[in-house]
């Protein structure tokens, strides 16, 4: 299949581009950029620290924007060099996808619709995939620790989600790199959605499919220590919500009101009997 022009033209029009973050995932990689060059050419590679045979495949594509990180820091860290180098090309947003084959390129619609939809009344749009959690093929440990993060996302914005953990994202970049990110590993995917919620980003939900492929996936997820630093975010986010989102939001909400209100005027004349 070649490059659709159609969809090449909404990409351009909408100035967004694909962003795969990757580390040592050579088995699926080049599929997943020769799906993806199916529908863009706005692609960018973040190969962070691979030591297999990943630097070798980009080599064969000349089209490609590649940042190479050196050692490995964390697909947060990598994320977020893709956020600034993406902007920095003149794209205004960005659809994350990984690059272990899991997401499904004819399913960048999804992204495009929603954004073609909300931009002129919401510019800033935050979309994160909706994976269908119950098919069988879906981990059980991808289910239980997706109901934990939704639950802990709704206490903390008060925005109600079915995934929150999904990495097929669109992200608008302006609002994002506005945003103060300190982690660097999985946990940035939580710290990144709670924060540009709480600064007036709309963060919204949108089906789509995914593979999970037990004989090409290779997951780089710790069970323990991202468990581990997902808590501890949740935790601070919990104590940051109660005591200076909530008592934020509510002073902002009463000064509008107050602002809103009709305003007593004054009569300056004098009645003489």
């Amino acid at each position: 299949m070649d490059l659709e022009p159609s969809y090449q033209s909404r990409f351009d029009a909408l100035h967004c581009c694909v962003l795969i973050p990757t580390y040592n995932n050579h088995k699926t990689l080049q599929r997943v950029i020769d799906e993806v060059y199916n529908y863009t050419k706005n692609i960018i590679v973040v190969n962070d620290g691979s030591t297999d045979n990943t630097e070798r495949i980009l080599e064969n594509y000349s089209f490609l924007k590649v940042i190479n990180i050196p050692v490995n820091k964390g697909k947060g860290n990598a994320l977020k060099r893709g956020f600034k180098e993406a902007q920095k090309m003149g794209y205004k947003y960005a659809i994350s996808m990984d690059s272990d084959g899991q997401h499904f390129p004819d399913d960048l619609h999804v992204f495009l619709d929603a954004l073609e939809e909300h931009i002129t009344s919401q510019p800033d749009l935050l979309v994160i995939g909706s994976r269908k959690m119950d098919d069988p093929t879906v981990p059980d440990k991808s289910s239980i620790g997706n109901r934990f993060s939704t639950f802990w996302y709704w206490v903390e914005t008060g925005i109600k989600l079915k995934d929150t953990q999904c990495g097929y994202r669109l992200y608008p970049l302006e609002a994002v790199n506005s945003l103060s990110l300190y982690t660097s590993r999985f946990e940035l995917e939580i710290e990144v959605i709670v924060k540009a919620a709480w600064s007036g980003v709309k963060v919204i939900n949108l089906p789509v499919k995914v593979l999970y492929d037990p004989q090409e996936r290779v997951t780089h997820f710790k069970p323990w220590q991202d468990v581990a630093r997902i808590t501890l975010l949740n935790i601070y986010f919990v104590f940051v919500a109660a005591f200076y989102i909530a008592p934020r939001n509510l002073l902002r909400k009463f000064r509008s009101s107050k602002e809103n209100s009709p305003k007593k005027t004054v009569s300056n004349e004098v009645h003489l009997e």
